[in-house]
C-alpha cells in the first residue's frame, strides 16, 4: 500500500472527524479508510488513534504525527502551487548575520540583490564580528569565516577565501620586496594586536610545512580595515583577506608579496539550525551567495 496515501488518509479521517466522512470525500467504503490506518499504525509500530463507535480520539504519538503529517502535505502543496503559477517562488522572513566587514562588502550588496528578486522575501541582515547564538537569538542562518567549532548546528560551504601578503608598490620601491616569509622580520609588519584571530601570526607554508610567523611593526591595530587603510598609504606590509583587497589589486593600488608560500585558503560558511528541511528562502538566498563566491572572478582570482 502507497506510504504517502496511508499519511494522506490519517489527515483527512482528523480533519472530517470520521472514517465514513473521509471515505465519503475519497469515494470509497469505510472500511478501506480503516484498513488504510491499521497499516499505517502497523507499519509505525505505534497506536495512532483511539477509535469507538461514536469517536476518534489521538494518542499523544498520534498528535505529534499529525501536526508533522500536516506541515509535509502544506508544504507540497505549496510547492506545487509555486511551480503551477510558473516557477519556484519565496516569501516570508529571513534574519541572518554575518561578519561586520565581510558583510558590508559581499553579503549585504547580494542579499540586495536577492530581495529584488524575491520581493515577497524581507530580510533582516545583522552585521557583527561577535559571535552570535544562532538558536537562542533566533536567526536563520550565519555567515562565518575559517574553522567551524558549532557541532550543533548545520553548514554549508558557500566558498573558499585566500589571505595574501599585500603592500603598495610605494612601500616595495622604499623597503625592497621581501624574498622569503623569513624575510618580514626586517619589514614594516601591519599585525593585528596580540589578542586578534592572528595571535599565532601570519600562516605560511614553508618546505611544505604550515608554519606561524610573528611579524613585527611600529604600528598594530585590532581592525582589519585600519590595517588595510595603512597598507594603501604605505606604512608597511599587510596580510589580509582577497575579499578586502581584491580592488585595491586590480588597481595596482597594492600588490602581492610571497605567493609561493601562500597558506591554503580558508572556508566561508553558512551555519543553521539542524533541521532536516530548510526554509525555501533561506536555502535560495544561500543559494544565491554560493553562486557568487564560486565564480572566481568575483575575487579577483585571475590576479593569482
Amino acid at each position: 500500500m502507497n506510504q504517502f496515501k496511508q499519511i494522506e488518509t490519517f489527515v483527512a479521517v482528523m480533519q472530517r472527524g470520521s472514517l465514513s466522512a473521509a471515505a465519503k470525500i475519497e469515494g470509497v467504503q469505510p472500511a478501506v479508510i480503516g484498513r488504510r490506518l491499521d497499516a499505517l499504525e502497523e507499519r509505525l509500530g505505534v497506536k495512532l488513534l483511539v477509535r469507538t463507535t461514536r469517536r476518534l480520539s489521538l494518542t499523544s504519538e498520534g498528535t505529534a504525527f499529525l501536526e508533522d503529517c500536516q506541515r509535509i502535505l502544506n508544504d507540497l502543496a505549496n510547492a506545487q502551487a509555486a511551480v503551477s503559477l510558473g516557477g519556484v517562488k519565496a516569501s516570508g522572513h529571513i534574519k541572518m548575520s554575518a561578519p561586520a566587514g565581510f558583510g558590508r562588502r559581499h553579503v549585504a550588496p547580494l542579499v540586495a540583490r536577492f530581495q529584488s528578486a524575491n520581493p515577497e522575501v524581507s530580510i533582516t541582515l545583522d552585521l557583527s564580528d561577535r559571535v552570535v547564538d544562532l538558536v537562542n537569538e533566533g536567526f536563520d542562518c550565519v555567515v562565518r569565516l575559517g574553522e567551524l567549532a558549532d557541532s550543533s548546528l548545520a553548514s554549508l560551504k558557500l566558498g573558499d577565501q585566500e589571505r595574501v601578503v599585500v603592500a603598495s608598490p610605494a612601500y616595495v620601491a622604499r623597503a625592497g620586496l621581501p624574498q622569503r616569509p623569513d624575510d618580514l622580520l626586517r619589514h614594516e609588519c601591519l599585525a593585528l594586536g596580540s589578542e586578534g584571530p592572528q595571535a599565532r601570526g601570519w600562516h605560511f607554508v614553508i618546505d611544505g610545512q604550515h608554519q606561524w610567523l610573528r611579524v613585527q611593526g611600529k604600528l598594530r591595530c585590532n581592525d582589519g580595515a585600519v590595517l588595510h587603510a595603512w597598507a594603501l598609504e604605505g606604512r608597511g606590509i599587510a596580510w589580509r583577506s582577497m575579499w578586502e583587497v581584491g580592488d585595491d589589486l586590480r588597481a595596482g593600488r597594492l600588490v602581492r608579496l610571497l605567493d609561493d608560500y601562500a597558506a591554503p585558503a580558508i572556508g566561508i560558511y553558512a551555519l543553521f539550525p539542524q533541521r532536516r528541511h530548510l526554509a525555501l528562502r533561506v536555502r535560495l538566498l544561500l543559494e544565491c551567495l554560493k553562486n557568487s563566491y564560486a565564480d572566481r572572478s568575483y575575487w579577483g582570482a585571475h590576479l593569482a
